[in-house]
């Protein structure tokens, strides 16, 4: 409950993995804190919805690390309420399905033999390249190409990579890459399938994982019950205003059930998207700052749930959908990761959309996209019509952090401004712009909650010293 005038150590905005996870490690800490979430319930991009007796994940998202510290943290959190689940995918692409992690064989054979020539010899051809010249890559295409060879890219990049984000490869950082997004990972699939080199310590090949047994959104849950036995988890709470003054955050309102309440607090923790952060900020920003937030973007995802009288369809864990005649971009069925998340007899796919915020298949009514995955599927061979018994869309704005060529000199000048306040913290996905997983997101916030205690410690101790 918030009152009109609200004083608190600590003031975390947004209440994704990120800010629940620094709001666990400071209340663990003995910290007096609330954390504030604009939607009606926490966990971000990684949260499950309930509709009747169905869940599902805004897109299916496992945890894998290879921190053992953050491995035992989500452990921990969730009481040993969790599955190892193996992970079986494909890609389905001209008219076939292929293994994901691809094996040899089924490259070899999926592909074709001149294919698969071709592209051995483009990749040798920048190998041999690569040792007379060191290329400059700017785009997503440039690096590829002179990684893999320009036929992997047109086969394993190209149609993928641009669905997902919305634009041509030669206008996506190369940034993106380095950040090992999904596609990177076909890359690396394909890499690891024709020349042989282990996907053991590949992260993004894992074969299995640890999956919360209600779903992914459980490690919000309960990092989020943790919290509230000390402090406030506060949701349907937004910011609508950042007050700052000599380069230290003093408060902000905060608008719940139409009501605005001033709060404040010494430090401030922040993992709702950087551009929002930056545009709440209370005077504004310079011009120049303003100019570089107008132009990040992020990525837009529509989720679009059929639920199925049928006891199960495949038994994947997800397929990837690359080619442009689809407008689906990825699926997956939730019973393959817990049986808890459909009741006994029934199952559900759940296919995600990439887009812009405004573009027709945000717009589209939750009919017509619930019409379009159902035709889709029913191209792919997995259900027909009848079997459909209900459905359910959910819109995520700002999933996913866009890096366009050229995006880092804006995403400097922004950091560069907020580094001046010296009590405000940025942390997770979107609060930072980065590409973060499950796991990297976790540590962020964990990272910014030690970090304040520290600041902490070395003030009482200059406080102690002056006594």
């Amino acid at each position: 409950m918030l009152t009109t005038d609200h004083k608190q150590d600590i003031v975390v905005m947004g209440g994704g993995l990120a800010g629940l996870s620094a709001g666990y490690s400071l209340t663990k800490a003995g910290k007096s804190l609330t954390v504030l979430e604009s939607d009606t319930t926490v966990g971000g991009l990684s949260r499950t919805i309930s509709h009747g007796d169905f869940k599902f994940d805004l897109g299916g998202h496992r945890f894998f690390t290879q921190n053992k510290e953050t491995n035992q943290f989500v452990k921990d959190i969730l009481q040993g309420d969790y599955l190892s689940v193996q992970r079986k995918s494909k890609i389905f692409m001209k008219g076939r399905f292929f293994d994901y992690p691809l094996k040899p064989s089924n490259a070899l054979f999926g592909l074709g033999l001149p294919t698969t020539v071709k592209a051995l010899s483009d990749y040798g051809k920048e190998k041999v390249r690569g040792l007379f010249s060191n290329p400059e890559n700017i785009s997503l295409e440039d690096w590829v190409t002179s990684h893999f060879g320009r036929t992997m890219f047109l086969l394993y990049f190209k149609e993928y990579s641009e669905k997902v984000w919305g634009i041509e490869c030669e206008k996506i950082s190369q940034d993106w890459v380095a950040k090992r997004i999904e596609g990177l990972s076909l890359g690396v699939a394909i890499k690891n399938a024709f020349f042989n080199q282990g996907s053991k310590n590949i992260k993004t090949l894992a074969d299995t994982f640890i999956y919360p047994s209600h779903g992914i959104g459980q490690i919000s849950d309960r990092l989020m019950e943790e919290i509230d036995k000390e402090n406030s988890v506060l949701t349907s709470t937004g910011v609508s205003r950042i007050h700052h003054n000599n380069h230290k955050i003093t408060g902000i309102d905060a608008v719940n059930c139409d009501r605005t309440h001033a709060i404040t607090g010494n430090e401030f923790v922040s993992s709702i998207p950087i551009t929002h952060l930056v545009s709440l900020l209370y005077p504004a920003p310079p011009a120049e700052v303003l100019h570089a937030v107008s132009k990040l973007r992020y990525r837009d995802v529509v989720i679009a749930s059929v639920m199925l009288n049928r006891e199960r369809v495949t038994d994947l864990t997800w397929m990837y959908l690359p080619e442009k005649s689809m407008e689906l971009g990825r699926i997956h069925e939730p019973r393959n990761w817990s049986p808890h998340m459909a009741p006994e007899g029934k199952t559900h796919i759940v296919a995600e959309y990439f887009c812009f915020q405004g573009d027709r298949t945000w717009n589209s009514t939750d009919e017509e996209l619930t019409e379009a995955t159902v035709k889709q599927l029913e191209r792919l061979g997995f259900v027909q019509k009848h079997d459909v018994i209900d459905s359910c869309v959910v819109r995520v704005p700002r999933a996913y952090p866009l890096f366009e060529v050229g995006y880092s000199n804006h995403y400097s000048r922004i950091l560069d401004y907020l580094e001046q306040f010296t009590n405000l913290h940025v942390a997770g996905r979107t609060g930072m712009f980065k590409y973060y997983n499950m796991d990297r997101a976790i540590e962020s916030g964990i990272e910014v909650a030690e970090n304040i205690l520290k600041r902490n410690q070395a003030s009482t101790k200059t406080l102690l010293a002056g006594v």
